[in-house]
């Protein structure tokens, strides 16, 4: 059976599906291993997250890697994610990123274990620790895996809980545009552009509407949080807006030397949504984002947030890698 460190690889999964004349039924199921507990095992498959109950596994075990991104890509991609959700107050244990922006979010609240942390593994999660308890925060560890999973294993090993996992996720920019090409324009509404999908503007600066739709996707926008979005040299906010009453929001970044295309905050007010709007928000920055020189477009989206997921599957999005959000236990 599996083992908490076969999380970050790749595993095959025999489950029981069922009993047809006396005969026990299986299914198969390929893919990498996000997430151990004693009660399911959950999976990044081709075709979307899967979670599986163990009482359901009869067998179940690692093989081999499929083709992946270098530890390097990897590394690469994370640092460009965190030059675009950049946190106010960053320190630095070795290669490892320390981040904190007062609470909002866990990605500008974490510690980021990429490359030497400059002393051993337990030490410096010691040290990040503190890091965060002179702060007034529980610490938090953004694993991508399976890049960091000696980490991960060292979490475990200290009764660390997990949050869900997230899907990173990229596309070079001219498939991007083919997956925008078919995908289905909105409905069109009084004051669409000449091509018929809604207009999107795309500011310097977000505006203040556009950051209470901000705010309620993340709970609050304390300062730090203004920091976050604003604090990238290279950064767009897109609005959609129907009658003047803004109906659909997105931020977009170049980082990374330029070449990544950062889509972050895509959000489409309840009563607007299955009308393309956020087709709409993703083909502008996308444009603006080749403008600027940017080759390939990453995002980040919970494994389990099911229609995200799909609607980037349409637009050509595959998942790079995983991470998970650890967390400290109580003191």
């Amino acid at each position: 059976m599996l083992r908490q460190q076969d999380v970050g690889h790749r595993i095959v999964v025999r489950r029981i599906v069922g009993i047809r004349e006396g005969r026990t039924l299986f299914s198969d199921a390929l893919g990498e291993l996000v997430e151990l507990s004693e009660t399911h095992i959950t999976l990044a498959t081709d075709a979307g997250p899967l979670r599986v109950p163990v009482a359901e596994v009869h067998r179940a075990k690692r093989v081999p890697p499929a083709r992946r991104p270098t530890a390097a890509a990897v590394v690469a991609l994370e640092l460009a994610a965190d030059e675009a959700w950049p946190a106010p107050v960053r320190g630095r244990l070795g290669d490892w990123r320390l981040r904190w922006a007062d609470g909002w979010t866990g990605r500008a609240n974490s510690a980021l274990p990429v490359g030497d942390p400059d002393r051993p593994l337990p030490a410096a999660l010691d040290a990040v620790q503190r890091w965060y308890a002179e702060r007034g925060g529980t610490a938090l560890v953004n694993t991508p895996l399976p890049l960091a999973a000696p980490v991960g294993a060292e979490l475990d090993a200290r009764g660390w809980a997990a949050r869900p996992p997230v899907l990173v996720q990229t596309v070079p920019l001219r498939a991007l545009a083919a997956g925008l090409a078919d995908a289905p324009e909105a409905d069109t509404p009084p004051t669409a552009g000449p091509d018929g999908a809604p207009p999107v503007t795309l500011a310097g600066a977000p505006a203040d509407d556009w950051l209470a739709i901000a705010a309620g996707r993340k709970g609050g926008l304390p300062d730090a949080a203004r920091h976050v979005l604003t604090a990238v040299d290279r950064v767009r906010f897109a609005e959609l807006r129907v009658d003047g009453r803004l109906l659909a929001v997105g931020r977009g970044t170049v980082t990374g030397e330029g070449r990544w295309l950062g889509v972050s905050l895509l959000e489409v007010l309840p009563e607007a949504r299955r009308r393309g709007f956020a087709v709409a928000i993703v083909r502008a920055l996308a444009g603006w984002g080749a403008a600027e020189g940017a080759t390939r477009a990453f995002l980040q989206v919970e494994q389990s947030n099911n229609g995200a997921v799909e609607l980037y599957r349409r637009l050509g999005f595959t998942t790079h890698h995983t991470y998970l959000t650890r967390v400290a236990p109580a003191a």
